[in-house]
């Protein structure tokens, strides 16, 4: 079978990388790629965002499955468009994507399906908003409706930093994803990331994780796309996978489907635990990034035929196998990151730190320029390893980024520390899937 992936980022590498151990795969395509992904699939010069020009590549070549790996094509109605050809994509179409293309079509459908979240209100302008924020109790928290690469949320410990994010809102500050914002309740608690494949009725679990928004250690600084992550989340144990699929998965799934918007892809759903309870922060309709590269470093089954059940509708029956052992990603950034950063600065000793025992290096924002191998974003490696225990993946990861030297790039030193504190191993096997069955 002949792939195309979409994407070019860390989360893409990771499922090239995984995908190409597949017996089923002929050839796989990549569009746009990075550097790290040419080496394991071929780059196709294509326009994302241009539909048809996708579609005509795959049926030139033959493409038997389309992977949409980020949020935004999905959104856009990629996967719509492909299927009007007769092709096969794993990916939401686009009235399933409003799961994570607007937070306020989310809010609502936890309303109807009472499942479980904070306690919001939707609105379309800034004074009915300020109005109804003067009611509340601080920290409140503000989020654009739309899609705003991850700068729309704003965590208001006061009620001037909330009205500055409700004005920069409606104010333009996010472009079309600000037309309306939803004001939600402070959820505190324990933050986790559950996974789960979805086919239109069926939702098959696959794995958790903790993911390090904050740019600096120690939980500092200003929120980015995600500076490391690993799995499992030793938060997460079988009972609260349990609660999970049977409070929040399932009756998301059920919901989309009376609808008549099935959900076909794979859930990422953000989770506050607080007392054993788990609450929905948010959810995503693709795979994250960097829990991806932890997330495929544990799966011991081929993941080709499971996306392509997945898309055919057959995921009941389905089994997947997981390591045990804990996978922990450590993100490598440019410098100024995710403000400002220089691109084009030069990365060397990456064969080198691949070789450490456990480590598999996931590119991001890279390019080629002949034999060098420059940064080319702002997120730019995963430096991933797989290790008996949280300490041992976490010592593997962060000798292999001692070995990279890249003057232009910075990382968290201690991605993980929370697991580590517990000084124990997880208590979910096989990636919360074995407990389930």
């Amino acid at each position: 079978m002949n792939v195309l992936l979409i994407g070019g980022g860390g989360r893409e590498h990771a499922l090239a990388w995984k995908l190409k151990q597949s017996p089923l795969l002929d050839t796989l395509y990549c569009a746009p790629g990075n550097a790290g992904i040419a080496e394991v699939a071929e780059l196709a010069s294509l326009d994302i965002g241009d539909h048809d020009a996708v579609a005509s590549f795959c049926l030139e070549n033959a493409i038997g499955l389309v992977i949409i790996g980020p949020e935004a094509p999905l959104v856009a109605g990629l996967t719509d468009d492909l299927e009007a050809h007769g092709i096969k994509v794993f990916g939401p179409s686009q009235a399933a994507a409003r799961l994570e293309g607007s937070k306020g079509f989310t809010k609502d459908l936890c309303a109807r399906a009472a499942i479980p979240t904070a306690s919001y209100a939707r609105f379309a302008d800034a004074a009915s908003a300020k109005a109804y924020l003067a009611r509340q109790t601080l920290p409140i928290v503000i989020k654009a409706d739309g899609l705003a690469a991850g700068k729309g949320v704003t965590i208001a410990e006061t009620k001037s930093e909330a009205e500055a994010a409700i004005d920069a809102c409606f104010g333009g500050a996010f472009g079309d994803a600000g037309a309306e914002l939803v004001i939600e309740e402070f959820l505190r608690g324990e933050e986790a990331s559950f996974f789960a494949l979805v086919d239109g009725t069926t939702a098959l679990p696959l794995a958790t994780a903790q993911d390090h928004k904050r740019a600096y250690d120690g939980d500092q600084g200003p929120n980015t796309g995600g500076m490391g992550a690993y799995s499992p989340a030793p938060v997460m144990t079988p009972a609260l996978c349990r609660r999970v699929m049977a409070e929040i998965i399932e009756p998301t799934v059920r919901a989309m489907a009376d609808a008549g918007t099935k959900f076909k892809g794979v859930l990422y759903a953000g989770l506050m635990i607080e007392d054993g309870a788990p609450k929905l922060v948010e959810y995503n309709v693709r795979f994250g990034d960097p829990e991806c590269q932890a997330l495929m470093l544990r799966l011991n089954s081929d993941l080709l035929p499971a996306l392509l059940a997945t898309a055919e509708g057959r995921l009941d029956g389905v089994a997947l196998e997981w390591s045990d052992d804990p996978a922990l990603c450590v993100v490598m950034a440019a410098k100024g990151y995710p403000g400002a950063y220089a691109k084009g600065t030069e990365i060397k000793g990456l064969a080198e730190a691949a070789r450490e025992p456990g480590v598999q290096i996931f590119h991001a924002g890279t390019r080629r320029d002949g034999s060098r191998v420059l940064a080319d974003g702002g997120r730019v490696l995963g430096v991933t390893a797989r290790g008996r225990d949280i300490r041992e993946a976490q010592a593997r990861a962060y000798a292999a980024v001692d070995k990279i030297d890249w003057s232009g790039g910075f990382c968290r030193r201690d991605i993980g520390w929370r697991a580590v504190e517990r000084d124990k191993e997880s208590s979910e096997p096989a990636g919360c899937a074995a407990p389930l069955q």
